[in-house]
């Protein structure tokens, strides 16, 4: 097979997932997650229920696959820093990045199917426990790359789970207040003041801690 071929079919698999994710949400928001089944998303989608499991291996991963990576995000900054930047450091400038990109994973993006997403994870009891769990292990893969580093286990879960929870308090505020009825560009205009603030408390109580060598 040519590269070509390959490149186009990658695309049609890509672009079928995505329309299975998007018309799954959609109907989850409509009617409630657990009052739709797979196989109303996969004749929505013009698929078959088999298709819909190839791509998605759950009904619960139809909404956290696209966005699951993102909870090892401050482990994934801190594991990559580079030589001289503190754990802090790594974690705040990841979220400033992704602040100035208007990532939706801090609720900072324009589009309005990413509030969908929230409104159905909120919504569902089930949901809600999984974004819980998926953030614990996000904080406890943080906890493990400062172990390894630190040799310090306590305070790596320590810190790990102060960065986190600073973290997640300022996707919060951004989440709140535009549903709130704010607009991203209020929402977002502040927002790198606020972050500077928040990892800037932190700093001042792990200063110092887990400069990379």
């Amino acid at each position: 097979m040519t590269a070509e071929a390959m490149g186009l079919r990658e695309r049609k698999k890509r672009q079928t997932a995505i329309r299975i994710y998007r018309t799954a949400v959609e109907l989850f928001d409509e009617k409630g997650f657990d009052a739709v089944s797979v196989q109303e998303i996969a004749d929505a989608a013009e698929v078959s229920k088999m298709t819909v499991f190839n791509y998605f291996g759950s009904k619960e991963e139809l909404v956290f696959q696209p966005m699951v990576e993102h909870f090892a995000d401050p482990a994934r900054a801190v594991r990559e820093r580079a030589h001289g930047e503190s754990a802090v450091d790594a974690v705040r400038r990841q979220f400033l990045e992704m602040v100035e990109g208007r990532d939706p994973s801090v609720g900072l993006h324009g589009e309005p199917f990413a509030r969908r997403v929230r409104k159905v994870i909120m919504a569902t009891p089930v949901l809600t426990e999984r974004v819980w769990a998926e953030s614990e292990k996000g904080a406890r893969e943080l906890a493990d790359v400062l172990a390894e580093e630190t040799g310090d286990a306590t305070l790596a879960l320590i810190a790990a789970a102060t960065l986190t929870a600073a973290r997640g308090a300022l996707v919060e505020e951004h989440y709140r207040r535009v549903e709130g009825g704010e607009s991203i560009d209020e929402v977002a205009a502040d927002a790198a003041e606020r972050a500077q603030r928040a990892f800037g408390l932190i700093e001042k109580g792990l200063n110092g801690y887990a400069v990379k060598a």
